[in-house]
C-alpha cells in the first residue's frame, strides 16, 4: 500500500493539526490552580476543540458534562467516518468504536448478576441501532444475546452462554472471554496492514497493562490465586505467565519482572502502596506507563496507520481527564489529589 498517497497525507495533516488542538498539560495545570468550578475549566479550555464544543452546550452539573463529553467523542467519530480515509484507517475507527460495544455488554452482565443499575457509554453499534436502552433494562443474558444478534455482534454470543448470572466468578470469566474475542479480532485485522507490527506492540502492551492491573490489585490484596481469569495475547507477558505470577506476592512479582519493561512500574506500584496504603495506587501508575509507552510508539510516526491509533487512544485520554476534573470539581477535591491522578499528554 502507498503510504504517501494524497489520502494518507490529508488524514495524517488531520490529525496531527487536531491533536495541537487538545487539551495540554499546561491546560490542565492552570485548571488546577485557578479552577474553583466546572465554568472556571470550560473557560480555561475555551481554545481547544472540545472546550469550544462544551461551552456551547448547557452544562450545568457533572451529569450534563458527561454527558456531552461522550456526544462530543461520538461526533470526532463520526467525522472521521465522513472523510475519504483509507480503508486500513477505516477498519481501525470501526475496531475502535466496536470497543465500546464490548464494554457495554460488560457492563449489562454486571447489572444482571447485582441486580443494580449503571450507566452505560453512548458509543457503539449497540447505541447507533438505538439498542442501548434496551440493554441496560436486559434481567437474563438471553435477552443481550438477542441484542447482539440484531447488531450483528454474533461473534460475542458464545462468550456468554456458558455464564451464571448469579456467580460473580462466572461473569468475571465471561468477561474476560469478551475481551479476549475483542483483542483476537483486532490484533488479526493489525497483522495485516501497513505498519502492523507497530499497532500490534501497542495493542499487546495495552492487555499487558490491563493484566498487571489485575495482577498488582490482587497481590496488594493479599488475594493469591491462580484461578483468576487473564486476558491472552500480551506483548511481554504470557497469559502463563501472568497466571504463574498470580500466586506471588508483590515483592516476589517485581523480581520477576526485572527483564521487562514493566520493572520499574512495578516498583513505583510497589513504594506507592507503601507510602500510602491506597490500591488506587496501582490504575494511577499503571496508566502512566502504559501512556508513556503508547506515546514512544505511536506518536513519533508520519503518514502512518499508527496515526489513527494515537489520535484515538489521545481523545481518548482527554475525555477520561476532563471527566476526572469535572467530577472532582464538582466534588470539592482539592486540586493537589486531582493533580496526582491526571495523565499528561
Amino acid at each position: 500500500m502507498n503510504l504517501t498517497s494524497a489520502r494518507y497525507a490529508f488524514i495524517s495533516a488531520y490529525l496531527k493539526g487536531e491533536e495541537t488542538r487538545g487539551v495540554t498539560y499546561e491546560h490542565i495545570g492552570e485548571i488546577l490552580q485557578r479552577s474553583e468550578n466546572m465554568q472556571d475549566a470550560l473557560e480555561i479550555v475555551s481554545d481547544t476543540d472540545i472546550g469550544g464544543y462544551l461551552l456551547d452546550q448547557p452544562i450545568k452539573t457533572f451529569d450534563d458534562a458527561d454527558k456531552y463529553l461522550w456526544i462530543y467523542m461520538g461526533e470526532c467519530l463520526k467525522r472521521l467516518k465522513g472523510f475519504n480515509i483509507p480503508p486500513e484507517m477505516s477498519r481501525i475507527v470501526n475496531l475502535y468504536i466496536e470497543k465500546y460495544d464490548v464494554l457495554n455488554i460488560r457492563i449489562t452482565l454486571r447489572m444482571i448478576s447485582k441486580k443494580a443499575t449503571s450507566s452505560m457509554v453512548p458509543l457503539g453499534t449497540i447505541h447507533d441501532r438505538e439498542h442501548l436502552e434496551e440493554m441496560s433494562a436486559a434481567r437474563e443474558k438471553d435477552e443481550v444475546s438477542g441484542i447482539l444478534a440484531r447488531c450483528n455482534l454474533g461473534d460475542y454470543i458464545w462468550a456468554i452462554e456458558d455464564i451464571n448470572e448469579k456467580d460473580p466468578q462466572s461473569v468475571s470469566e465471561g468477561e474476560v472471554k469478551l475481551q479476549n474475542i475483542y483483542h483476537q479480532k483486532v490484533l488479526k485485522v493489525f497483522k495485516n496492514m501497513a505498519d502492523g507490527h507497530l499497532l500490534v506492540q501497542a495493542f499487546e502492551s495495552i492487555i499487558d497493562s490491563a493484566n498487571l492491573q489485575t495482577l498488582f490489585r490482587l497481590s496488594l490484596g493479599g488475594r493469591y490465586t491462580a484461578g483468576a481469569p487473564v486476558l491472552s495475547g500480551g506483548r511481554m507477558l504470557s497469559e502463563n505467565t501472568i497466571k504463574e505470577l498470580l500466586t506471588l506476592k508483590m515483592t516476589e512479582i517485581t523480581g520477576k519482572l526485572e527483564n521487562t519493561g514493566y520493572h520499574m512500574m512495578a516498583q513505583d506500584v510497589s513504594k506507592g502502596y507503601e507510602k500510602d496504603g491506597k490500591i488506587t495506587v496501582v490504575d494511577k501508575i499503571t496508566e502512566k506507563y502504559r501512556f508513556r509507552l503508547l506515546k514512544d510508539l505511536l506518536s513519533p510516526r508520519v503518514l502512518s496507520t499508527s496515526n489513527m491509533l494515537w489520535y484515538l487512544l489521545l481523545k481518548e485520554l482527554e475525555i477520561r481527564n476532563l471527566r476526572l476534573i469535572f467530577k472532582m470539581l464538582a466534588d470539592g477535591i482539592p486540586a493537589a489529589e486531582i493533580r496526582e491522578l491526571v495523565i499528561a499528554a
